[in-house]
């Protein structure tokens, strides 16, 4: 199961303040937030448990526009796969493991 989702961090987040002056780059914490919502954009009822990997490939700059794509997580526990890619370039993959339904 895939899921496609298109996202673009706004210039004037208060993040990027300071990271990094004259030359703003979006915090990696900043995107793995945009990745959880939409974890839970595609599964409501999904909680994230852990970050077993993730590596951050190239830099986000504000306003530039990206798409999370996420995959797997068929069972009711599981882990799920996700890249953030820029035109066709990955900057961010990694793993999610996920927990689905009420407890």
């Amino acid at each position: 199961m895939n899921f496609e989702v298109h996202r673009t961090i706004d210039a004037d987040h208060p993040s990027l303040l300071g990271h990094f002056p004259g030359a703003p780059v979006v915090p990696g914490v900043v995107i793995l937030d945009e990745i959880v919502a939409a974890l839970t954009e595609w599964r409501e009822d999904s909680r994230l448990t852990a970050i077993p990997a993730v590596k951050f490939l190239a830099p986000l700059k504000p306003d530039q526009p990206f798409t999370i794509c996420i995959s797997g997580g068929h069972g009711a526990n599981g882990e799920v796969h996700f890249c953030c890619c820029v035109e066709d370039r990955v900057i961010v993959e990694g793993r999610l493991q996920v927990r689905c339904g009420t407890s």
